[in-house]
């Protein structure tokens, strides 16, 4: 028997990830020493004091039974008491923040609350996949903002028709970006709520990467501009500072009436978040805050090895100020596509061509900081030996 698709899911791209996960499976079968510089999944593990309180919350009976799909009002109580200390932004626990499952489910449901049929939403090109995965599922069509090394792979608002933003009802922005490592400050914020006012667009910042960041840089939070709470959400997750990619606890947070009409959808469609999940978040929330610092250590270490050992061999990278994430231009003579197949050949080493992240992406590829020191040194030894010929 077969059985039609849904149009949603055919119009659906294969998700980039698992794309490249068969692509490493069909080579270690083939035993290949497979070293993968291209998802970007934290390798260190939870700190301990998250894990002790997950084992001693899994512990108590009245953590089993459903969990409320909005959180636990203590996790969402803590989530407002680490936005006013780390961001200076006061929230409301009840009414202006929300419990996801992982910031990724949220991304992708957001779009199911505000966007119908024919709708139009606005997608960072190069950008993390959901953003237009989400819009789709809805039957929204994308519209892409280029995001180019000229401009600091900030998209420029000015260059998005006219018409386009008038039937526009979603921006999604993200910065620190994902994958550019690019960052944002106050003042394109601050034209983003201009032009969300001006055209009443709702904006859906993705803030995951904001406290990995290096040199004593703190990435600010959309919602610390004046307005944006008026206009927009914020998404963010524990699975980066924290290691915690696996526990799928994230949050929503700003625009009250957004924040309610997400946690209405999720009562419809999941049961929430494990509560025992909810403390340990709670946990890392409340500090201490050496193991974040900590683990940007390491990340720094690892981009100063990957980012020297390519600029040795002829490239002119700058040094991401926040992600764990490298973007680079291919050589002359390769598309991204065929620069990787080269450098999984020639020398085992696996990175994501940048198209895999839109039409823009054309061009550049990123590489993660996410795997150890010394398997990351034996990659870079590798690319020097096998690549190192290659024109620049």
């Amino acid at each position: 028997m077969r059985f039609e698709q849904a149009r949603r899911i055919q119009n659906l791209p294969p998700y980039l990830f698992a794309r490249i996960e068969q692509l490493i499976a069909q080579k270690r079968a083939e035993g290949v020493d497979i070293i993968s510089l291209g998802i970007g999944d934290p390798d260190q593990p939870t700190p301990e004091h998250i894990v002790r309180e997950l084992i001693r919350a899994a512990g108590d009976p009245a953590n089993h039974q459903y969990p409320s799909s909005a959180g636990m009002p203590a996790f969402r109580r803590a989530v407002a008491d680490w936005y006013r200390r780390r961001f200076g932004v006061a929230l409301d626990p009840a009414n202006e923040v929300v419990a996801l499952i992982g910031s990724k489910e949220g991304i992708a449901h957001i779009s199911w609350c505000y966007l119908n049929p024919g709708d139009t939403v606005l997608v960072p090109d190069p950008g993390y996949p959901v953003y237009a995965g989400g819009a789709i599922l809805a039957g929204a069509e994308p519209y892409y903002m280029p995001l180019r090394a000229e401009t600091g792979f900030l998209p420029v608002l000015a260059d998005i028709p006219t018409e386009v933003a008038r039937k526009a009802r979603l921006m999604f922005i993200n910065y620190p970006n994902n994958p550019t490592g690019a960052v944002a400050g106050e003042e394109f914020f601050r034209e983003v709520v201009a032009f969300a006012r001006e055209f009443n667009i709702l904006v859906c910042h993705d803030a995951a990467y904001t406290e990995i960041a290096y040199e004593g840089y703190r990435p600010p939070s959309f919602l610390a501009v004046p307005g944006a709470r008026e206009v927009g959400i914020e998404f963010g997750s524990l699975s980066k500072p924290f290691n915690m990619t696996g526990w799928r606890i994230g949050w929503a947070v700003g625009c009250g009436e957004v924040v309610e009409a997400l946690g209405r959808l999720k009562s419809n469609l999941d049961s929430g978040q494990f509560q025992a999940v909810q403390y340990a978040a709670i946990a890392g929330l409340n500090g201490p805050y050496e193991v974040v610092e900590q683990v940007n250590r390491v990340y720094r270490l690892r981009r100063d090895l990957l980012v020297d050992a390519f600029n040795g061999l002829g490239w002119r990278l700058e040094k991401p100020r926040a992600t764990f994430y490298v973007w680079a231009p291919v050589p002359a003579g390769y598309t991204d596509a065929s620069f990787a197949e080269l450098m999984l050949e020639k020398a085992g080493v696996v990175i994501t061509p940048g198209s895999g992240y839109g039409a823009a992406g054309a061009g550049y590829f990123r590489m993660s900081l996410t795997l150890p020191t010394e398997r990351l040194r034996e990659a870079v030894d590798r690319i020097k030996k096998n690549i190192g010929g290659v024109k620049f």
